[in-house]
């Protein structure tokens, strides 16, 4: 069905041919990078090396569906059948590959995975939902560990006072339970005192930190980038990191419009801040420990010898040669950021309540799990496959980490 389904009418193939054929853009786009990907995997360093492991092919496999998913439907709308948030009459809680009623020329003649209990398309609304997950969790994961890697480099580095400090404000935040962490967050009590915006100047502050010292300590030698590149690099960075947590009407309203590049809602933000504050103490621990585990080898004494300053060593000697555990740790904090989007969605907090997220949407629809299962079970098992797949990838870098 899935492949004869490329070639039919919907009405010809059934359901699973009439999905398989609106995801045309995604197996076409999976199709092409795993043929170029296995034709120069020798080139490509560890990210070759896993189309050498059967488990790696299938976690990334998986990952990329999503990925794909993600940018044709709700980047271009080239996959999804309907409007996510749109209610047709009579459409309420209708079994998969049920006719639209009142459907017009320029409509998709089908509810190819039902409706849901407020007549909405089930199966666009787990399309759309991917874009939200494919955005957040990555970006929350990749600030999380910006956090974690500026501070954690420091403290295992220098270690004394600055490393017990340090480990005690990570150990105070990983003692609260997370889901009691992210109660406290984003209750309406808590968003209206603002500190969901003041964690964001704090926390989005440190990718500036680190690119600002990771550029200053690789060039400090060359007069031309200290007085042109380097004041340019550092401009456009604040103003990236203004831009992303000014917001009009809220505590920190630093920016005109004018000069504010992005418009995040304020929803978003408040779950990307949560996620990356509750992830950022793991991130420091495995950082840290990885520091003081690598910062006895040779090659760390020999690039004291050289005169090399304390940040160029972390940064250029010591963080290169511990991406291998760091690559597969940030696959599985992916994971787990996408179970925290959906923990937070399945109990209403931060994003709204018509957000076609998954976890919002196996919430709207569990209380009707026992009479309809199509609305909850869709998005259940888009997250399962998505976490699936990138516990299968972090399983196969590891696998090939470990042969290097």
């Amino acid at each position: 069905y899935l492949v004869v389904g490329l070639f039919v009418k919907p009405a010809t193939m059934g359901i699973v041919g009439a999905i398989s054929q609106r995801l045309i853009p995604t197996w076409i786009a999976l199709a092409v990078t795993f043929f170029l990907s296995i034709l120069f995997k020798r080139k490509l360093g560890l990210y070759g090396k896993l189309f050498d492991s059967p488990i790696g092919m299938i976690g990334l496999g998986l990952v990329l569906f999503w990925i794909f998913t993600a940018i044709f439907g709700a980047g271009f709308d080239w996959i999804a059948t309907h409007d996510p948030l749109a209610q047709v009459s009579g459409m309420k809680n209708k079994h998969p590959g049920i006719p639209l009623l009142g459907a017009t020329e320029a409509d998709y003649p089908y509810y190819l995975l039902g409706g849901d209990t407020l007549a909405r398309d089930v199966f666009s609304r787990a399309i759309f939902g991917s874009g939200i997950v494919i955005v957040i969790a990555p970006a929350a994961t990749i600030f999380a560990f910006m956090v974690g890697i500026t501070l954690g480099l420091p403290a295992g580095y220098f270690g004394g006072r600055l490393d017990t400090v340090l480990s005690f404000l990570s150990n105070l935040v990983l003692a609260f339970p997370v889901i009691l962490l992210f109660f406290l967050l984003v209750t309406p009590e808590i968003v209206q005192t603002g500190l969901p915006n003041y964690l964001a100047v704090i926390l989005f502050i440190f990718p500036v930190v680190f690119i600002a010292v990771a550029q200053y300590s690789k060039n400090r030698l060359k007069p031309g980038f200290l007085t042109l590149q380097f004041p340019i690099l550092l401009i456009i960075c604040i103003w990236l990191y203004l831009s992303l947590v000014s917001e009009t009407g809220k505590p920190v309203d630093v920016l005109t419009p004018m000069l504010d590049l992005f418009d995040v809602p304020a929803e978003i933000l408040l779950v990307f801040v949560s996620v990356v504050f509750v992830n950022s103490p793991t991130a420091f621990r495995i950082v840290r420990g990885l520091t003081l585990d690598v910062k006895t080898r040779d090659y760390v004494a020999a690039a004291q010898t050289r005169g090399e300053g304390p940040w160029y060593i972390m940064l250029w000697e010591i963080l290169p040669n511990v991406r291998g555990p760091l690559i597969v740790d940030f696959c599985l904090r992916i994971g787990y950021a996408t179970i925290l989007l959906g923990t937070l969605g399945f109990f209403g907090l931060g994003l709204e309540s018509e957000s076609p997220d998954w976890g919002t949407t196996i919430n709207a629809g569990r209380k009707l799990l026992s009479v309809y299962l199509a609305p909850p079970l869709v998005p259940a098992f888009s997250l399962m496959s998505l976490v699936l797949g990138l516990n299968l990838l972090a399983d196969g870098l590891r696998e090939e980490s470990l042969r290097d």
